[in-house]
């Protein structure tokens, strides 16, 4: 009978012991950050930077601000707002990899037109809003628009995200009038809606091919109309 009684008690303490562990991996995200990041293991000694397109890593590395001084342990909140206050900045995450790197992902406002300014021509994101980008150090190629437009820059949006091809062939955009968008292609003319997407703008694509098949070129295709590409050709 005693023997039951011991080998009771000693598995009731195993059981215990057991449960008081699982409690504390439970609470290991609670206490662990606050523990380790005392330790010199820990601490920052390498920063990766990845999705920068015309943004530096040394612009990245000033908003973040941190040094070897600091661990991967700390609070990523405040680190990951410090880069989204970059103008140029629309995401970012930023995750530990053990044992010193922390890695930073960060979603560029991509410009997507250069705009007349006083001081002269400057990107622009999809939004309208000025980016922090000089055309004088950095190669950049974009289309025109003589002024802000929304229907515009959401269409040179679109079209970069869906045909890049495309877009990198469009050299300026203007509003001809209240209902119609030229587009400056290449080597002829795109005339649209204001609500010309990204897809009906590729539909100039095939018919390209089906006019150099036959040896002509246009100077002008008109998607006004549903569902039809009118071409002028020489």
């Amino acid at each position: 009978m005693t023997r039951v009684l011991d080998a009771a008690r000693s598995i009731g303490r195993r059981g215990a012991m057991v449960a008081l562990g699982a409690i504390a991996l439970a609470l290991v995200p609670l206490w662990g950050p606050r523990v380790l990041r005392h330790l010199a293991f820990f601490r920052i000694r390498r920063v990766e930077v990845e999705g920068l397109h015309f943004l530096s890593p040394t612009d990245v590395l000033s908003k973040l601000d941190v040094d070897t001084t600091m661990s991967v342990w700390t609070d990523l909140a405040p680190l990951e707002q410090r880069v989204a206050g970059h103008p140029q900045v629309k995401e970012v995450s930023i995750e530990r990899r053990l044992p010193g790197t922390l890695l930073v992902r960060v979603q560029e406002n991509l410009p997507v037109a250069l705009i007349p300014t006083r001081e002269g021509y400057r990107p622009v994101d999809v939004g309208g809003r000025p980016l922090p980008i000089d055309p004088s150090r950095v190669m950049i190629d974009l289309p025109l628009l003589l002024r802000t437009d929304r229907a515009a820059l959401q269409l040179l949006s679109d079209v970069r995200g869906g045909h890049p091809a495309l877009f990198g062939r469009i050299s300026d955009v203007r509003r001809v009038d209240r209902d119609e968008l030229l587009l400056q292609m290449d080597s002829f003319v795109v005339r649209g809606s204001p609500d010309l997407s990204a897809d009906r703008l590729a539909d100039i694509i095939p018919v390209e091919g089906d006019l150099a098949r036959r040896h002509r070129r246009a100077v002008e295709l008109d998607l006004r109309f549903r569902d039809q590409v009118i071409a002028r050709v020489q």
